[in-house]
């Protein structure tokens, strides 16, 4: 299903939703990082509207007939709709943001920002069933359209699919005894609630449990959402949407992310596969803006604890 929203900006309201509904990371580092030119005719791309903060901030840059393309595929996020005509707000996971531009006939854009953590609202949200520190049915779905949740990967994966999800997507070191644990249980009983879940495995938890319990949950949502070929799919897109001398700004929040977003502005392709030209030349499309990672000060860690993770990477189109 896809929504498309065209709204007013108002500053009060972004702020009522950062604060309530997603506070925004780095928002001032990553949309400064988009170059954006408030004399020019520009057209940007907010990957993850999430509570408005990034979409709010680009818009107050913006000229007056600039375009802001905004994308969520979570429908809750459309209670912070921003009401300015220069946004349009489309509905879909952002691997298909591509296609959609085009529907207006926009081919290339100056910028494209996306902020690839979890929203606040999500996390909190206990019916939404991302966190383990409330007793609420597995689900995870970012899209709620979606039926695939996280019932299904705990009870009906195989013992080696998810030795796999675990240890690739939640680097945990007892994937097996873990997956063998989950596959006993769910023999007795069905895993339908985190508590279910948290009791099944608590015998065999390693180190830190609410690190264990993170890494778990963070390997189950990955998977019941796709995450990473729709990362991959997205950046593939933006390299090929930005126009020379466009910005991409993307901040991540664990390894696995940040993987794919360096390999894409260091080799061109989520993969970090070398490609050469006809005369042997390595293709490097991408130029790093700031070197490295851009981290949050300490005042917005201690301000925002979920932002401590935060990775920012700027890169310009050559």
């Amino acid at each position: 299903m896809v929504n498309l929203w065209k709204t007013k900006f108002s500053e009060k309201k972004i702020m009522k939703s950062m604060n309530e509904y997603h506070r925004s990371v780095l928002l001032k580092e990553s949309v400064e990082g988009l170059a954006i030119d408030g004399d020019k005719k520009q057209i940007f791309v907010d990957l993850t509207f999430g509570g408005g903060g990034h979409s709010g901030y680009i818009l107050e840059k913006m000229s007056k007939n600039s375009k802001l393309f905004a994308f969520d595929q979570d429908i809750d996020a459309f209670g912070n709709k921003i009401e300015d005509e220069r946004l349009t707000l489309i509905e879909t996971n952002f691997r298909y943001f591509d296609k959609f531009i085009r529907l207006f006939e926009i081919y290339e854009v100056d910028g494209i920002l996306a902020d690839l953590g979890v929203s606040s609202f999500q996390f909190d949200e206990g019916s939404r069933g991302f966190s383990y520190k409330t007793n609420e049915k597995l689900d995870m779905r970012m899209n709620r359209n979606q039926s695939f949740s996280a019932i299904e990967v705990v009870n009906e994966y195989s013992e080696k699919d998810l030795v796999n999800i675990f240890s690739k997507y939640g680097e945990i070191r007892n994937s097996k005894q873990l997956a063998n644990k989950i596959v006993q249980c769910r023999q007795r009983f069905a895993i339908e609630y985190s508590d279910d879940l948290i009791r099944c495995i608590e015998e065999i938890m390693r180190g830190n449990k609410f690190q264990y319990l993170s890494q778990l949950f963070q390997a189950i949502r990955i998977e019941v959402n796709d995450e990473m070929n729709a990362l991959a799919e997205m950046l593939r897109a933006s390299g090929k949407v930005l126009k020379k001398g466009g910005r991409l700004s993307i901040i991540s929040f664990h390894s696995l992310e940040d993987r794919l977003v360096k390999n894409m502005i260091k080799k061109g392709n989520p993969e970090g596969k070398v490609v050469k030209d006809d005369f042997g030349n390595i293709q490097k499309p991408f130029k790093e803006v700031v070197k490295g990672i851009i981290s949050p000060s300490e005042d917005e860690i201690e301000s925002n604890v979920r932002a401590r993770s935060a990775k920012l990477r700027i890169a310009e189109k050559s």
